[in-house]
């Protein structure tokens, strides 16, 4: 395929231009990463995002891989003496690796099948006969055949009826009907099997269930292949058979009678050989659909942990909750540095509530902390309760928030943990975590595997590697989308900045560590292993606040720093002035367009500029909404229908979203409760860390569930 069509295939699939497909390959192949193609190219690419770049570069990838896959098989056909042109043709002509491999079939080299050992027995005439409708005694033909190899005329014709399986099976059009016959008319069916074990009767609605296979949405498919994997599921594809067959008869067999030689060897073709391949195949979409979805959910659900607004110079107490151990206090300062540990027993089996309140008095007392972060994991809701308490009777004007966390433990036992506290126990650096993803979530998660953050759904069950991919991508997005400080980020950091790797990044840390502050980017040039290209790459997603030139703290990128001097010039300002209000105020009124043509410097880009120096520290994730403070607490009794709560979104499935509104269990939004309307999918409506308004509209506190709605009252009528 030529590189003109590649381009256009891919725009046709991502729904972008031709020619920004073209810029975006010819930038990754230059050894541009996405975040700065996204950041600093929008010019070239016409503005794509990093989601955009990834799907052509993805594709693009894909492409590259098929081509090779061509060269290959081409190859091989060759060698074997059966190329034509028109097959040359058809296989050059393939846009995805199924038609490759189906085009493939009957030249690749197979195991010692039924037709390959009727073959060798010398068969292939008496098949090539029945196939084109010999006249006489078909059993005397067969007999014709008889032979050291073969003892009697039956075995003749069942090998023949083999080799015209075989013949059939291979056919690459006929594979491509059944195979989009079986997608639009076939049903995935489940059935209960005779010695499951689903003691939770987990999968109850599979024991005996069937639906449509282009119906069937992601979640469901997910459930099914965990039922399935469980030893508790029977899973069967049941296709529109008897029309298929009578598709292959309408083929092969003759419009002026019957043969039923040729027949039987079809309907064995399709049963034996075609139909088993085709379930497969089916299976594996499915699987590939749910894991899409899935994965595609997880991802959403990071992003948006990730830029949940940091809870700026906030002095926090961190709250690890415990029954047993007992809760683990951390308070740290405004900048996340530890201040003290401590360990509280106000729960069973000790119930220390005096000790409990005394030792928070004092740390209180000790430093100006504003908020507590409760940890969300066992014994929360009773921590909150312990807490809330204890801001009533001493009203302290402290809040107290609900804080998720999930990979909390996996952090704790790492390498980083141990780096960062080396004296502290494994739950006291969690209480110091707990109260650091307060005050900056996004440098604090990052120190975490993604996949332990947990705000998934069936995450277990997708490819890993897809999963890791993913969402390592989702993390370097979110990571240069806010920008990193050079002089505090840590190596976990860093290394998600566009073009550091993880050595790059602790060579950073090291200069840092021995020459103190850096204060100019080019400082940074001299950084062991850091390159020029990775110098270009990185240093505008990194700042630096309070350096000797006040650009080296915006995003404004080095190599436009020239245009930046010339437009202050052209405004009367300097650069100790940037993100003043009357610099802001000079720059709202330039005309884009005449300033564009005169520093001779692309609209988009000159753009960025202006904003970069109207607000230098802007931070995307202050957007989003602030976490829920609380001071008081809400009991599952306290539940009544109609009542009006709020709540933090805590995880976003195909099904709907779960709302932490303040008790044991979170509330559960079904898809259809969230708007009036349809709706699509919930994350149309919301994302993890959202703040929504709900109503309570059923209470089950045997099964501790709790269903919500967000449409207003007067939508419910």
């Amino acid at each position: 395929m030529e590189l003109q069509q590649i381009q256009s295939l891919i725009a046709k699939e991502t729904g972008v231009r031709p020619n920004q497909v073209a810029q975006v390959i010819a930038l990754i192949e230059d050894g541009n990463t996405v975040p700065f193609i996204a950041r600093y190219r929008k010019e070239a690419t016409g503005s794509l995002d990093e989601v955009q770049i990834k799907a052509i570069d993805d594709r693009y990838t894909y492409i590259q891989n098929l081509e090779q896959r061509k060269i290959d098989i081409v190859r091989s056909i060759e060698e074997q003496e059966k190329l034509t042109p028109e097959l040359e043709k058809e296989i050059n002509g393939a846009t995805v690796l199924q038609r490759l491999e189906d085009l493939y079939r009957p030249f690749k080299q197979k195991r010692r099948t039924k037709a390959i050992i009727a073959k060798e027995k010398g068969l292939q005439p008496l098949a090539d006969w029945l196939y084109e409708g010999g006249s006489g005694d078909v059993l005397k033909k067969a007999s014709e055949f008889i032979g050291e190899n073969v003892t009697d005329a039956e075995e003749a014709l069942q090998g023949a009826q083999d080799i015209l399986a075989e013949f059939f099976a291979d056919d690459a059009d006929i594979r491509e009907k059944i195979r989009y016959m079986t997608r639009k008319d076939g049903v995935i069916a489940t059935s209960a099997k005779k010695d499951l074990n689903d003691e939770k009767q987990v999968f109850e609605m599979y024991y005996d269930y069937e639906e449509a296979i282009q119906k069937i949405v992601p979640h469901r498919i997910l459930a099914i292949n965990r039922g399935e994997k469980e030893n508790v599921l029977k899973v069967t594809i049941n296709p529109p058979a008897d029309r298929i067959i009578t598709l292959m008869k309408k083929k092969w067999v003759p419009a002026s009678g019957t043969n039923p030689y040729v027949e039987q060897a079809i309907e064995d073709s399709y049963k034996r050989l075609i139909q088993p391949s085709v379930e497969r195949e089916i299976r594996n979409e499915l699987s590939e659909k749910g894991e899409t979805q899935a994965i595609h959910i997880f991802s959403e659900n990071l992003r948006n942990l990730l830029l949940q607004p940091p809870m700026k110079n906030k002095v926090v107490l961190g709250v690890d909750p415990a029954y047993r151990t007992g809760c683990k206090l951390a308070a740290v300062d405004e900048t996340g540095k530890l201040l003290e540990v401590a360990v509280i027993y106000p729960h069973a089996p000790k119930n220390d509530l005096t000790g409990a309140k005394k030792t928070m008095k004092r740390l209180t007392d000790k430093y100006p902390i504003e908020i507590m972060a409760i940890g969300n994991g066992t014994a929360s809701r009773e921590t909150e309760q312990f807490v809330a308490d204890f801001i009533s009777e001493n009203s302290s004007g402290i809040s107290y928030v609900i804080v998720n966390e999930a990979g909390a433990s996996v952090y704790s036992a790492s390498d980083i943990a141990r780096t960062e506290f080396p004296d502290l126990q494994v739950e006291e650096r969690s209480a110091a975590s707990i109260a650091r993803r307060l005050q900056d979530p996004l440098s604090e998660l990052v120190k975490i595997d993604p996949k332990a953050v947990g705000v998934g759904q069936y995450q277990h069950d997708v490819s890993q590697k897809k999963l890791a991919d993913q969402l390592t991508f989702v993390v370097e997005t979110a990571v240069n989308q806010v920008g990193v400080n050079v002089n505090s980020a840590s190596s976990s950091l860093l290394q998600y900045v566009a073009g550091l790797s993880k050595s790059v990044a602790e060579n950073v840390i090291k200069v840092r560590d021995e020459n103190g502050r850096f204060t100019s980017r080019v400082q940074l040039k001299k950084i062991p292993r850091l390159g020029a290209k990775t110098y270009e790459q990185a240093i505008g997603f990194l700042r630096i606040p309070e350096g000797k030139n006040p650009l080296d703290a915006t995003g404004i990128h080095p190599e436009s720093y020239a245009v930046a001097d010339k437009l202050l010039d052209l405004i009367g300002a300097d650069k100790k002035d940037v993100g003043k209000p009357e610099t802001a105020a000079r720059l709202d009124g330039l005309d884009v367009n005449e300033l564009s043509e005169k520093l001779e410097v692309g609209k988009i880009t000159l753009q960025d500029i202006i904003d970069a120096l109207k607000k230098p520290f802007r931070d995307p994730r202050d957007e989003f909404p602030q976490p829920l403070l609380k001071n008081d607490i809400l009991k599952m009794e306290d539940l009544l229908p109609g009542m009006e709560v709020q709540g933090t979104v805590r995880n976003v499935v195909d099904f709907g979203a779960f709302v932490d509104i303040g008790v044991k269990q979170d509330g559960l939004v079904h898809i259809s409760k969230l708007k009036k309307g349809f709706v699509k999918h919930p994350l149309e409506v919301v994302a993890v860390g959202d703040i929504v308004t709900a109503w309570v509209e059923r209470v089950e506190k045997d099964k501790g569930r709790i269903a919500l709605t967000m449409l207003q009252p007067k939508e419910q009528i």
